[in-house]
């Protein structure tokens, strides 16, 4: 069938009219996306749309159509959210800096306190299932209409009620103030227009008051405190509104910083101090957790190879037991285990040598549990490794090597340990990338501390670089993300450079293997 007769076909009809409505439903979501204020993750959409639509439309790209679904959830969940992150980094966002500019100005020119001598008590009566509100003043006393008082829905508008200047001597008694708190929300929901044209709002459990703007807009771009005549500029180093005393208006708001931050992190004291011990505990963790766990599971691998030994499935059924486990679980029961004060292992400890180790206090202590732990839930699975690494082995080497005279020990370094280890090498490599980021394991057990003394931001001795990040962005630090965000890129670098190390080393073993 020639293309102008398979474009006439009517059974093509319906996928086409499916790829259209889906094409319509991609770029509808381009747009929400894009008016939403999400340029960048717009312009993944749309690229994505646009791939996608020449993918399944092109003749030339037949093949790509199984891999496409593929290429775009990586180019979704993972591509854009590292050039995001990356973007942040260059920024001064944080819980201080979320608004953009022209949010920022509008909510500080939004800002509202009661005019000078307009605050009005008032009183609150019942009158069956209404209530009306008495307003006293020196120009007299008025009263509103009956109202329900029913707490409004979040977001709307308040509602407008005209105070009339009426006898109110009609009036039931006042509700005491406990009659008056449960109705609070209500009443914030409402504003009292007063004969005079004023327009009174609640400040208080007792009080409404009329409102004016706390800051006003000055012609060169700068606020002026109605109060105390302060002027407040905009910074585009700080994202803050500053006065020429060095006082700064809050919420800021998000400006480019360049590379400040990675300068931050490599150049000032406070700041590159913790991030150095942070990143040189982290290769010690991660490198001694892969050294340990391949050391015992490579132990513990040979031992069940061994011919001689009886009841190995039992053996290994025992050992592979705090791998079927899931981890959050076993590191939860060793925070009890350790526990100083009511932990079984210091119980022991006491019991034999009289001691209570402080294993959650001595920053060295707490490095030595959270290796034990990480090496407990390792070992399992770097024995099942080794074990079928060794079972490939041909035996063939092994009976040459007893005939001449070969013991075990020779036989694990001269034969064991050289065929395994070039395969094994980019799982270790991979072991190694994995305990790097081993957020978990810390979060649960230490939480990072026992914590350092004099940082500029929290880092504990315990932490690795992913912990840290975590609480300079989420925690104890003000939320600073983009400072987060340029240390993730940092993590990013070397956890990339690790992977390129990997892939080397598999394609060295690949090539091994077919010579």
């Amino acid at each position: 069938m020639s293309p102008a007769a398979a474009r006439r076909d009517p059974s093509h009809w319906p996928a086409r009219l499916a790829g259209a409505a889906a094409t319509g439903v991609c770029l509808y979501a381009v747009f929400l996306v894009h008016a939403a204020g999400q340029a960048l993750l717009a312009l993944t959409l749309l690229l994505i749309t646009a791939l996608a639509l020449w993918t399944y439309t092109s003749a030339r790209t037949n093949a790509l159509r199984y891999l496409f679904p593929g290429v775009a959830a990586a180019a979704l969940f993972v591509i854009f959210p590292m050039l995001y992150t990356v973007g942040i980094g260059f920024t001064n966002y944080s819980s201080q800096n979320l608004l953009d500019f022209e949010a920022t100005r509008a909510y500080l020119l939004d800002e509202a306190v009661p005019a000078p001598d307009s605050a009005m008590a008032f009183t609150l009566h019942a009158e069956g299932e209404h209530f009306r509100l008495r307003l006293e003043s020196a120009g007299g006393t008025w009263v509103s209409a009956p109202l329900t008082l029913n707490n409004p829905p979040p977001g709307t508008a308040r509602t407008e009620v005209a105070m009339q200047a009426v006898d109110a001597a009609s009036l039931d008694a006042a509700l005491p103030l406990r009659a008056v708190v449960p109705r609070i929300e209500a009443l914030r929901g409402i504003a009292l227009t007063t004969p005079d044209g004023a327009r009174l709002t609640l400040i208080s459990l007792r009080e409404f008051a009329q409102m004016q703007p706390l800051y006003l807009a000055d012609a060169d771009g700068a606020l002026v405190d109605r109060l105390t005549k302060t002027r407040y500029r905009p910074d585009g180093d700080t994202g803050f509104y500053t006065s020429a005393e060095g006082t700064t208006l809050l919420p800021g708001y998000r400006v480019n910083v360049g590379w400040r931050h990675y300068a931050t992190i490599f150049s000032e004291g406070k700041f590159r101090e913790p991030f150095l011990g942070v990143f040189l505990w982290t290769v010690v963790f991660s490198g001694l957790t892969v050294v340990f766990t391949a050391g015992l599971g490579l132990l513990l691998s040979v031992l069940l190879n061994w011919e001689a030994l009886q009841f190995k499935g039992a053996y290994r059924l025992v050992l592979f037991l705090p791998y079927a486990v899931p981890g959050f679980i076993s590191i939860l029961v060793f925070k009890g285990l350790f526990n100083q004060n009511l932990g079984e292992i210091n119980f022991i400890l006491d019991g034999l040598f009289g001691i209570r180790p402080g294993w959650f206090s001595d920053p060295l202590l707490a490095k030595v549990m959270l290796l034990i732990v990480n090496v407990w839930l390792g070992f399992p699975y770097m024995m099942v490794l080794c074990s079928g690494l060794i079972k490939s082995i041909p035996s063939d080497l092994y009976e040459a090597s007893a005939i001449a005279g070969a013991g075990p020990l020779t036989n694990f370094r001269a034969i064991t340990l050289p065929l395994i280890m070039k395969p094994l090498m980019p799982l270790l490599i991979s072991a190694f990338a994995f305990n790097f980021n081993n957020f978990v394991l810390i979060s649960l057990l230490t939480g990072g501390r026992p914590d350092q003394l004099d940082t500029a931001l929290p880092a504990g001795t315990t932490d690795i670089l992913v912990s840290y990040t975590w609480r300079i962005a989420f925690q104890d630090a003000g939320q600073q993300f983009g400072l987060a965000s340029a240390i993730s890129t940092v993590i990013f670098l070397i956890v990339a450079a690790v992977t390129v190390l990997q892939l080397r080393f598999t394609r060295l073993s690949a090539d091994d293997a077919k010579r």
